[in-house]
């Protein structure tokens, strides 16, 4: 296996959510939310992969990933920054099935 085997979204969502488990590393987490935004991650992604950590790290330290999240969302928010919105992007998975 190969550095290029995971893509930059995957790698991005794993370092979201080793960040999230540690509870607390908000600097990089916050870091790692823009980048993930970045790269194409929506904002639900990243929340899900963030609430996921709560099974395996605790509620708190799931807690402290979701403020960091809030943050960044904010300030880009504030920013008016383009990109994916908090819908995500325009081509969703069918869940009907």
């Amino acid at each position: 296996m190969t550095w290029l085997a995971f893509l930059l979204r995957e790698r991005e969502v794993a370092t979201i959510a080793a960040l999230s488990a540690l509870g607390n590393a908000a600097p990089q987490l916050g870091v790692h939310i823009e980048a993930g935004l970045n790269v194409g991650l929506t904002r639900e992604e990243i929340t899900e992969a963030i609430l996921q950590m709560a099974l395996h790290a605790g509620f708190p330290a799931a807690l402290n990933g979701m403020f960091a999240a809030k943050a960044v969302f904010a300030a880009q928010d504030a920013a008016g920054v383009a990109g994916v919105d908090a819908a995500g992007p325009s081509v969703r998975r069918d869940t009907s099935n």
